[in-house]
């Protein structure tokens, strides 16, 4: 059983609720606030493409590989100690981040970023559920730490397009001291400190040689462009991440708990919804981090117009998330799944046509087209991968669908990435390499949702198998990695 605090008085537990929906609104915000500012980054730091793909890449691969083992270390060693020290690195690395005098020192930070979401988030509603033993008011507070997060991805766009056209791409990472500061401080007096006792083991090797693993797949992807791809450096990369990602699967296959059971890819559900995801990170994270590039460098853009102007996708996404869930119960996993993705692959593929001299009033509706593509697909996608699995593996399975979307979202910047350089190498213009990469991630997208539209439902052994029902009962344990998987 897990070790809970008490329940508190009402005020305690309403501060216990801002402090955590704001710590992950904090880390919300920098998904996409960093977007916007990729152009001034590019011009002050005068770096190439390859340069801003580590930028992102760098912060997105930590939070992949490190997001489930962050919630078993969360549970093991206290939640209110891991909470408060992703925040701490969190804010410590966002320093670092404003005062980066080069690329490196940038890329360097974005990772101890990485590391600290990756302790935070987990921690924060592993808190907030822990506070909140009673369903009705539990669901309620998630639905609250769900909305934040909505929030942080809507206003990324606009507040990395004014801090950066008023003060430069630093005061992006800057606006993260005085919330991290606040955080602390609050938190510090107010949470109470939680553990479940009998957390699995953080699994130290799987979750090194993943890290090292992606990263090197992620390496020979990103400065393939710019070094060639049959130079040895890259040539290397990639021997060493099969290695590496081959010596992963035979660990986790001997460990007694893997932070990432096989035996889970025997259901033909599991690995069709896990597989999908991986599309939906590649595609949205991929075509997203051109977003601003396009308006800016293509368009003439100024910095804070092309923050306003990346905004229909992604309210498009808070406004038709909370619905997607109620749909999918509705019509079933494949229906919704298969439209959404369809949705956003003709979306994607639309934005492949757009030129230099198309108006806005012909722009926003393919952007709103994607984000309601994708917004229909995430949460499905993850019941989809919860229902595959035993009732006592839902937390497992969703933390998984998670880290899978985040593998994918790696994956897309470094491929399309390639895909703009090649084109640039070949003598095409930046607006050719930016058309052919949104086809590209369109026609991927698109032919995924003919794949979901085949194959994403039970296999005959799974038929009969009850769907699992996640514990609302007061008492019952949950570990962060459940909670949090749950939300996302």
């Amino acid at each position: 059983m897990a070790a809970s605090p008490a329940v508190g008085s009402r005020s305690n537990r309403a501060v216990l609720l801002t402090v955590t929906c704001l710590g992950q609104f904090m880390v919300l915000l920098d998904n996409t606030i960093v977007g916007a500012a990729l152009p001034d980054m590019q011009h002050r730091l005068h770096t190439q493409l390859t340069g801003l793909q580590w930028i992102v890449d760098a912060y997105v691969l930590l939070v992949a590989m490190l997001l489930l083992s962050g919630g078993v270390f969360a549970d093991r060693f206290g939640r209110k100690r891991v909470y408060l020290t992703g925040v701490a690195v969190f804010t410590a690395a966002s320093v670092v981040c404003s005062l980066a005098p080069s690329v490196g020192w940038l890329v360097a930070g974005r990772v101890l970023q990485g590391i600290g979401a990756a302790a935070l988030s987990p921690a924060s509603l592993a808190l907030l559920t822990a506070a909140h033993p009673v369903p009705q008011e539990r669901i309620k507070a998630i639905g609250l730490w769900a909305g934040f997060s909505g929030i942080g991805l809507a206003a990324g766009p606009v507040a990395g397009g004014l801090l950066t056209d008023a003060f430069g791409w630093p005061a992006i990472f800057l606006v993260n001291l005085p919330i991290g500061a606040v955080l602390l401080l609050v938190g510090l007096r107010s949470l109470e400190e939680a553990r479940n006792p009998s957390a699995p083991a953080v699994d130290v090797p799987g979750t090194v040689l993943s890290v090292l693993g992606v990263g090197a797949l992620a390496y020979g992807l990103i400065e393939g462009g710019a070094r060639g791809w049959t130079s040895p450096v890259i040539l290397g990369g990639f021997a060493a991440a099969v290695i590496l990602l081959a010596a992963f699967v035979a660990v986790e296959a001997r460990r007694s708990a893997p932070m990432l059971p096989l035996r889970l890819f025997r259901q033909r559900l599991f690995v069709v919804s896990n597989t999908a995801m991986v599309v939906v990170g590649f595609a949205l994270m991929g075509s997203s981090f051109f977003f601003s590039q396009f308006f800016v460098h293509v368009q003439g853009s100024s910095i804070l117009r092309a923050g306003l102007q990346t905004l229909p996708m992604s309210l498009a996404m808070v406004v038709v998330s909370p619905y997607a869930g109620r749909l999918a119960a509705r019509h079933g996993f494949r229906i919704v799944v298969t439209t959404g993705l369809a949705l956003a692959g003709l979306g994607l593929l639309a934005l492949g046509t757009v030129r230099a001299d198309t108006g806005y009033g012909n722009v926003w509706w393919r952007l709103a087209a994607v984000g309601v593509g994708f917004a229909l697909t995430m949460s499905p996608l993850t019941g989809a991968a919860i229902q595959a699995v035993g009732p006592q593996e839902g937390g497992l399975a969703s933390g998984i669908s998670s880290t899978t979307r985040q593998i994918g979202a790696v994956l897309g910047v470094a491929v399309l990435g390639a895909v703009v350089r090649t084109r640039q190498s070949g003598g095409a213009s930046f607006e050719t390499g930016l058309d052919s990469a949104f086809l590209a991630a369109g026609t991927v997208t698109l032919a995924t949702a003919v794949f979901t539209g085949l194959w994403l439902t039970r296999s005959r052994t799974a038929e009969g198998s009850a769907a699992p029902e996640p514990s609302t009962e007061p008492g019952a344990a949950t570990t962060s990695n459940e909670v949090f998987a749950n939300s996302r």
